[in-house]
């Protein structure tokens, strides 16, 4: 199957174009190939920014079968999130997805890959109006039911192609767009191959573990993510508050403490604790982002509610290394910690890590937003 890559690569400065220009490219809907063009999006026009991470393949959230699906001619811009000020203030603050045709390059880049879209690439309809795409952003509803949103999250699916794990041209692209390193590439594939037979190995399981985890700490400096919840199956979580405030500074708790306050399935009241995603970051100092109360929620367009506030960490994003079939995926989702996770710390911003260096190219593929207690 053909697979159109963007004509940016990852560090190139391109501009947003005009307002007029990305409407003309809309179809009714406010989309592109079912990519919708976000209200939020407009304030972007005009400005130059750098390319972040080029989305050729993304992690689905919507279906949540949290597998990759294939898109076409897509980046992400770095440091560009959703803000939900057209979607009920959602606080998921989404990495945005940007199509060729709404960007154009910026001097050569010394890439020579960005040339200019051609003219018919760039004309659509012409029926969307700025005003069609504000109302687009909500469904209509029936009585007092609360409304329903629509935006790139909730539409992801519609917006993308099935990707089989096992098409080698999704690691090709992600060398060749710059999105990751070989040597990242490589070591990401060689560990999960001595997870799988470790999974998979009728005799020798003492020793294949053993140089599975060997080369883990080799090649990672930490050991393979893993998670054994103590809270047995029915009884009640524990929780805890520290009210924090975004610009503070707190350590993540180890992995052995975390583990004390997850059920059998891996969840305190309800939100889930990646192991593979968010045991990497265990351990190590970040500020804090934000704090979320509220999300839509991707499968079914209606606005959650949090029982309690989950923090977002400045840095700490999902990096696509162990999720199985989601593989070096760029979206660089913020995964959501409970205060019960993190302690508060006085850390001087030397020892904080403020910027983690994959979160400028990728962004919780393993990000539950179900409601929490």
């Amino acid at each position: 199957m053909t697979w159109r890559l963007s004509r940016f690569r990852v560090g190139d400065l391109v501009e947003v174009r005009g307002k007029e220009e990305i409407l003309a490219t809309l179809d009714e809907d406010g989309c592109v190939e079912g990519m919708p063009f976000m209200p939020e999006m407009l304030q972007f026009c005009g400005n130059r920014f750098r390319v972040g991470a080029v989305a050729h393949k993304t992690c689905d959230t919507a279906r949540q079968t949290w597998r990759l699906r294939r898109l076409h001619a897509t980046v992400h811009l770095a440091g560009l999130r959703c803000t939900g000020s057209a979607h009920g203030e959602c606080q998921a603050a989404c990495n945005l997805f940007w199509k060729d045709v709404w960007l154009q390059p910026v001097g050569d880049n010394g890439s020579g890959f960005a040339k200019s879209a051609p003219r018919t690439l760039i004309a659509s309809s012409g029926k969307c109006t700025v005003k069609r795409l504000l109302s687009s952003t909500c469904l209509p509803s029936a009585g007092k039911e609360s409304p329903c949103y629509t935006c790139q999250a909730t539409k992801l699916y519609d917006a993308t192609e099935p990707l089989a794990w096992w098409d080698v041209r999704q690691h090709v692209f992600d060398v060749v767009t710059r999105n990751r390193s070989l040597g990242r590439v490589l070591r990401v594939l060689w560990l999960e191959s001595l997870r799988r037979s470790l999974r998979r190995v009728p005799y020798g399981y003492r020793v294949v573990k053993w140089f599975s985890e060997w080369m883990h700490r080799l090649l990672t400096g930490r050991p393979a993510p893993s998670l054994d919840g103590k809270v047995a199956r029915g009884e009640p979580t524990p929780t805890g508050r520290l009210d924090l405030k975004p610009g503070e500074y707190v350590r993540i708790k180890t992995k052995e403490e975390i583990e004390q306050t997850l059920d059998e399935d891996g969840r305190n009241r309800g939100l889930t604790f990646d192991p593979e995603e968010m045991a990497p970051y265990c351990g190590r100092v970040f500020q804090v982002r934000s704090r979320v109360s509220q999300l839509i929620d991707e499968p079914t367009g209606k606005m959650i509610q949090m029982k309690q506030p989950c923090i977002t960490l400045e840095g700490v994003v999902c990096n696509g290394e162990y999720a199985s079939c989601r593989f070096n995926c760029p979206r660089a989702i913020f995964p959501y910690w409970r205060e019960l996770w993190l302690e508060r710390v006085d850390a001087p911003p030397a020892q904080v890590n403020t910027r983690d260096k994959a979160s400028e190219v990728t962004i919780l593929c393993a990000r539950n937003p179900e409601v929490a207690e």
